[in-house]
């Protein structure tokens, strides 16, 4: 009995001071993490974080700029929701994804599957592919501009070889959205291309070789092992591509400059004007977390919906 009550106070320090050691050990771990964090964490904070939140009170104000700025409360998102231009350029947004997320993926998938091929030049391909994404958008802007021109570019000359009368392209207000879809398909071709390829790399061959074996036709073997087993990389795909088509400008301002008449002018591109061109700073902030709110819905509803589709080895 004596013993015991001799060595309880004992004990009690020893497991107080060991939980301060390691309490202090962990602060100093946690110091060394934010330390080795700050290069990256203040152009973060001052370029990202602080803009997104002044963007954020711009919006509750009417500003042009120069004057001072003035209270609005809503007043912005309310105009903006009930303004026929907003559901304007949302849906040529909306249009410029449905066709670029699909062009991009399947000539994405297609150049994988060909450059997964033992083929000569194999890595010389791959290189050429993906140069057009390290190239500036106003660069590929302008080249397709050039190519799609109705009156010498390339394009309508290769179709009026064939006996085909070439669309106007970026001076129709029919095809100047299709024009800007092309040329964006074309420049992340290789984006996409490298992604899904690194998938493909990473299926294990003996699933090919069972398959094979139990008599699997080439197209089942892609419909039933590569499509499945790609689908984290596609599920990756898709997430970025949406968000970077819900934020196409360069290529539109480049190529169009949102007409003719409107008809291609997408929702950046209208956040642009609004700032630049009639001075109304407080729509444009408004308009721009009206797409942020957006793209996050979309990206949440991706996440969770993956739960269906994704299929993690």
């Amino acid at each position: 009995m004596s013993t015991s009550t001799l060595t309880r106070p004992s004990r009690a320090p020893q497991t107080s001071r060991s939980s301060t050691v390691r309490r202090t050990m962990g602060w100093k771990k946690l110091g060394w993490v934010l330390f080795f964090l700050l290069p990256s964490a203040i152009p973060l904070f001052v370029f990202t974080l602080v803009p997104m939140v002044s963007s954020l009170w711009v919006s509750l104000h009417k500003w042009n700029l120069i004057s001072p700025m003035e209270w609005a409360g809503l007043d912005n998102y309310t105009n903006l929701l009930t303004d026929p231009m907003t559901r304007r350029v949302f849906l040529h947004t909306l249009i410029y994804v449905a066709g670029y997320l699909p062009l991009v993926y399947a000539g994405g998938l297609g150049l994988a599957l060909a450059l997964n091929q033992r083929l000569k030049g194999r890595a010389f391909l791959r290189a050429t592919y993906f140069l057009p994404v390290v190239t500036s958008w106003v660069v590929v802007a302008l080249v397709w501009k050039w190519l799609l021109n109705p009156a010498n570019g390339l394009v309508n000359q290769l179709l009026g070889a064939i006996g085909l009368s070439g669309p106007g392209w970026w001076t129709d207000p029919q095809w100047a959205l299709p024009a800007v879809i092309l040329s964006s398909a074309w420049k992340d071709l290789g984006f996409v291309m490298v992604i899904l390829l690194a998938g493909l790399q990473s299926i294990p061959s003996d699933v090919y070789e069972a398959a094979t074996v139990d008599g699997a036709s080439a197209w089942q073997r892609f419909w039933r092992i590569t499509l499945p087993l790609l689908s984290p990389s596609t599920f990756f795909v898709v997430v970025i591509s949406l968000i970077n088509g819900f934020q196409v400008f360069d290529q539109v301002y480049v190529m169009t400059g949102g007409g003719p008449a409107g008809s291609s002018q997408v929702v950046v591109g209208q956040i642009y004007d609004l700032t630049f061109r009639y001075g109304r700073a407080g729509e444009a902030s408004a308009l721009s977390w009206i797409l942020f709110a957006l793209i996050l819905v979309i990206t949440v509803i991706q996440i969770r919906g993956q739960r269906k589709w994704v299929h993690y080895a």
